[in-house]
Parts: structure tokens; sequence; C-alpha cells
């Protein structure tokens, strides 16, 4: 896959907004910036990051349960890792607590929809609110503005990149799924990831929090990864925010 011919087709100039994170809260640059994420006509969402530098993001989504959480909290901590959260509406009200813990923490909020839907199937205004209803809960519980945005089921068309582009959104998948959600325990776990097909420099790593086997996998999986010379970064600090396109892997390449 790493060699496969990277095929990349600006399609003109898109304006974002750009956004600029800071610890605790955030800071909206005012100049306009110019990206594609087009590949012969089809509109990709960012599944890993081309860089020269070995350095990963873990990612997690949640959506269902929080049993886990704040294990996983104290893991990432000791492990000295910051990574990125996608949330539910439903789960940024049921766990208000947990989400400015995160947050204080330093790790990434992210934006997983309101209700957790396949986003393809809803109109563009439908698209809007799975996007704004979650946003503004987080904004009115923390003060932080999202900008990075998980499709549920990872379901996307270019009118769902369309709409989160609109939203101010950068659209995030994964080149490495652990398959925590299978629940085939922690040895899977650790296994999957470490052994993948496509691990490697800019990869973004799909968990899920609220996973049977998580918690108890992640200690061990952040130290093999780290012996392996990996280092983590949140996908805030993964990817870039500006003058890239992207091939036909979904590799965000930097122009």
């Amino acid at each position: 896959m790493r060699q496969n011919l990277m095929l990349s087709v600006k399609y003109g100039a898109l304006v974002l907004a750009a956004l600029a994170v800071v610890r605790g809260g955030y800071t909206v640059i005012s100049e306009n910036v110019t990206v594609s994420s087009s590949v012969n006509g089809r509109e990709l969402p960012i599944y890993c990051v081309e860089t020269d530098e070995k350095k990963i993001a873990l990612s997690f989504d949640a959506a269902w349960g929080n049993e886990d959480t704040a294990k996983i909290l104290e893991i990432l901590a000791k492990q000295d890792v910051k990574v990125t959260f996608f949330m539910t509406g439903g789960w940024v009200e049921s766990y208000p607590d947990d989400v400015k813990a995160i947050l204080a923490a330093g790790h990434d909020l992210g934006n997983h929809s309101e209700n957790h839907k396949n986003m393809s199937q809803l109109s563009d205004n439908e698209k809007k609110e799975e996007l704004m209803k979650v946003h503004e809960k987080v904004r009115e519980l923390t003060g932080y503005e999202m900008f990075l945005f998980r499709p549920p089921y990872g379901d996307y068309d270019n009118a769902v990149i369309n709409t989160a582009k609109d939203c101010g959104y950068y659209t995030i998948q994964w080149d490495v799924d652990s398959l925590d959600w299978k629940d085939y325990g922690v040895d899977s776990i650790i296994k999957t990831v470490t052994e993948h097909k496509h691990l490697g420099n800019g990869s973004i790593i799909l968990c899920h929090n609220g996973a049977k086997y998580t918690a108890q996998a992640l200690d061990m999986l952040i130290a093999k990864l780290k012996n392996e010379g990996y280092t983590f970064v949140p996908i805030s600090e993964l990817i870039y925010k500006d003058k890239y396109h992207m091939n036909h892997e979904g590799r965000q390449i930097k122009n």
C-alpha cells in the first residue's frame, strides 16, 4: 500500500477558516487557507498522514458506555500520551464530567455526530444538524471549539466531507483498526495493531473507550509501540491544517 503510486488531483481553491488549538481552549486564525481533499472527483477524509517522523495518533470513539474512561485516562497520563476522543452528543450529555476531564488532561475533543447515524443517508441540512448539535453542546460545556470529525461507521460520501468542511471540520478516518469492538481479547488488540500491515509513520489508530478489553490492553499496546520507536501525538498535531492534498489512499500530503 505504501508503494502505491500517489495519485492526487487538486480540484481548485477551497477556503476554510484555519483553527489553531491551544491546550484548554482554542484560537481562530482569520487568514484563509487553500487545501484539497479531492482525488479523481471523489472527496476523501484523512486516513493517515505522510511524514518522515515516526509519529502516530491514537483515537477513541465514545458513543456507548463509560465504565473504562477513567482507567483509560489514567493509563494515558502514566504513559504521557495525548490522544483524540470522538464523542457523540448523547455521550456528551450523559458524561459531561468526563468530557471536561478529557480536555483538562490535554486530549483532543472530536465530533462523532449527534446521534451516530449513517451520515451519507441524511440530507445536507440533517448532516449539518448532526455536526453542529454536538458541537454546540461541547462549546457550551467546555468553551472548546471542535474541528475534527469522525463519521459514524466510517460512512461518508462527497456531501458528508463537504458539509463537514462548511462547518469548519476536517473529516478523520483511520488506517489501523484495533478491532477492539469485536471483543476478541487483550492479546488480539495488541497483535492486531502492532502487526497491522498499514501501521507506519502518520498512522491513525481506531479504538473505542467502551470496548470490553481496550483498557486492559492499552498500557501494553502503548509500551510496545514506543519500543518500536513510535511517538504519540493527538490527531490535531498529526494532520496538516492547510496547504495539503490527498492521494488515493486517503493519505494527507503536504504541498
